[in-house]
C-alpha cells in the first residue's frame, strides 16, 4: 500500500476526521497529476459510459479507415518526449485536435471527420501527461501552450503546412487558446475551433463539485493552492482573461446542457472576443459531448466557419 494512504488512514484514526489539507492533496493527485504511466493512457476514459464509449469506437473507426495516411511524429518540449500521430490528406494545412483531461489521441480521432472532408491533414497528439507522452503535473494551458507551438513548428517546418488550425475540447480549448493569445505563436496558426470553453478552471471545478452534490469549499481552496505550487498554474487566469488578446478567427461550439462550462459562462468568454467570432448552440449534449447527439450539424458547423476564412 502506497505511503501517503497510511499517512491518510492514521489521520483517521487520530483525529477522526480527514484533516482539509490531505483531502485537497488527494483531490489534486487524482484529478491533476499523472501518478503512474498507466494513468490516462490509451484507454477509453469512461468504458462503463454507453455514450461516451461510443465516441470512442467511432474514432477508432475512423483511425482504421484512414491509417494508410497515418505517421508517428513527435517532438521534445520543455524536456518532454512527446508523441502525436500525423493524417496527410496531400494538404498545405492542418488541424491540430487538442483533447481535454485524461484523454490520449485516441480519443481525438472522434473530431477528426469534419477536417478529412475539408481536405485538412490531421494531426492528434498525446497531451504531455497522457497517452505516451512523457510528464507527470497538467498546467491547464499555462505550459502546455509552448507544446502547441513547438507541434505548430514541426507542421511547418518538417511538413511544409502554410496553414494551422486548432481544434479543442474542453481544457484542450483553453491551451489553443493559450497558443494562440501567446507573444511569440506564428502567423501560420489561423484560427481555433473551441468546444466546451470555459471562464477559467477554478469555475469549471466548482461546477463539477456542485454537480457532484459535494462541498465546494474549502476543497477547492487546497486544490487549487496546490494546483499553484506544483503545476505553477493560476486556476482563476483562465479564458476569460485571455481571450481580449486573440487575434484570430474563433468559432465556439456550445451545449445549453453543459453543467460544467456553464452557457452562461462561455457568454462572458464570447461577448469579451475582439477578434472574429461565432457562437453556436446546441440543444442537447453533456459537455464534450456535443457531436456525438449531432454529428451532421456539428461537422457542418466547423465546415461553415474554416470555409469562409482564408487559411
Amino acid at each position: 500500500m502506497p505511503f501517503w494512504i497510511w499517512i491518510i488512514i492514521i489521520a483517521v484514526i487520530v483525529f477522526g476526521i480527514l484533516p482539509l489539507p490531505v483531502l485537497g492533496f488527494y483531490l489534486y493527485s487524482v484529478l491533476l497529476v499523472r501518478t503512474s504511466p498507466k494513468k490516462w493512457g490509451r484507454e477509453c476514459s469512461i468504458p462503463d459510459d454507453e455514450e461516451y464509449k461510443r465516441m470512442f469506437d467511432i474514432g477508432i473507426e475512423w483511425e482504421k479507415k484512414y491509417s494508410s495516411h497515418k505517421q508517428p511524429v513527435e517532438i521534445v518540449s520543455d524536456g518532454f518526449r512527446l508523441v502525436g500521430e500525423f493524417f496527410d490528406f496531400g494538404s498545405d494545412t492542418s488541424v491540430i485536435i487538442i483533447a481535454g483531461r485524461m484523454e490520449s489521441l485516441l480519443y481525438s480521432y472522434y473530431f477528426a471527420e469534419p477536417y478529412r472532408r475539408l481536405g485538412y491533414n490531421i494531426l492528434v497528439i498525446d497531451n504531455r501527461a497522457h497517452g505516451l507522452s512523457e510528464g507527470k503535473f497538467l498546467s491547464l494551458g499555462f505550459k502546455e501552450y509552448r507544446d502547441i507551438l513547438r507541434w505548430g513548428e514541426l507542421l511547418h517546418d518538417s511538413f511544409h503546412q502554410k496553414s494551422i488550425v486548432i481544434h479543442g475540447i474542453c481544457i484542450g480549448s483553453s491551451v489553443g487558446l493559450f497558443a494562440l493569445c501567446a507573444p511569440e505563436c506564428p502567423d501560420y496558426f489561423r484560427a481555433i475551433v473551441a468546444e466546451g470553453m470555459y471562464t477559467c478552471f477554478k469555475d469549471s471545478f466548482v461546477n463539477h463539485l456542485i454537480d457532484g452534490h459535494h462541498s465546494v469549499q474549502p476543497a477547492t481552496f487546497f486544490v487549487m493552492l496546490y494546483l499553484r505550487i506544483f503545476a505553477g498554474a493560476d486556476a482563476s487566469d483562465g479564458p476569460v482573461n485571455r481571450i481580449d488578446q486573440l487575434k484570430k478567427p474563433i468559432l465556439f461550439i456550445h451545449s445549453k446542457e453543459d453543467v460544467f462550462s456553464l452557457p452562461s459562462e462561455v457568454q462572458q468568454v464570447y461577448d469579451r472576443c475582439r477578434s472574429e467570432k461565432k457562437l453556436v448552440w446546441f440543444d442537447k449534449g453533456a459537455h464534450s459531448r456535443v457531436r456525438i447527439n449531432a454529428p451532421e450539424r456539428y461537422d457542418e458547423t466547423v465546415i461553415d466557419f474554416l470555409s469562409r476564412l482564408v487559411v
